[in-house]
């Protein structure tokens, strides 16, 4: 699932919420993300930074913030892969990290490992770094347990719906993707 928050008085950022799917070393955990949408935009690729907490567990995903995707101009791709003014979309950016950063093997993400895909070596290794990465996915949400985003109320939902087995309450602060809602300053 994807959320999004967008906020009145900054027509021009984003906040997204992107739940791992489950068959994933993802799986469950929440993955924040900001966007800003520059001048340019939609000429220019909109600029995302992902809320790490000081960990990297994935090869497009760095500690620092960078998102490392194509349709973002922040790695090099074939022209179709980059953005491109009047065809691609936010959407299109979110369901990309979704699909293609936060996927079941993600160790083949990393330069010059996608040739060892399909051989006992590669998947041992991929099958190894999805175990580290299950493990940093839970810091990661023990981090945001520390130290929630404006999203509070999203967060503390989704962990206790983990742990008793319930679905996030419809009256939550949050809501899928394509259904915005103000930011309220409490």
């Amino acid at each position: 699932s994807i959320f999004v928050r967008v906020y009145e008085s900054r027509i021009d950022l984003l906040r997204a919420v992107i739940i791992g799917a489950e068959g994933t070393p993802y799986h469950d955990g929440l993955f924040f993300f900001d966007v800003f949408f520059p001048s340019g935009f939609p000429n220019v690729p909109p600029q995302v930074y992902y809320h790490s907490g000081g960990l990297r567990l994935n090869p497009n995903l760095y500690n620092c913030g960078k998102v490392c995707l194509s349709l973002l101009n922040t790695w090099s791709g074939n022209k179709n892969e980059k953005w491109l003014p009047g065809v691609s979309t936010i959407l299109q950016v979110l369901v990309s990290i979704q699909g293609l950063i936060l996927n079941t093997k993600p160790y083949f993400n990393e330069p010059g490992y996608a040739r060892l895909s399909g051989s006992a070596e590669g998947e041992m290794r991929s099958l190894r770094y999805n175990e580290d990465t299950f493990l940093l996915s839970l810091r990661t949400m023990v981090y945001l347990i520390r130290r929630p985003p404006k999203i509070v109320s999203f967060v503390s939902c989704h962990v206790n719906s983990l742990h008793l087995g319930k679905v996030v309450p419809r009256n939550s602060s949050a809501v899928p993707f394509g259904m915005l809602w103000r930011d309220r300053r409490e």
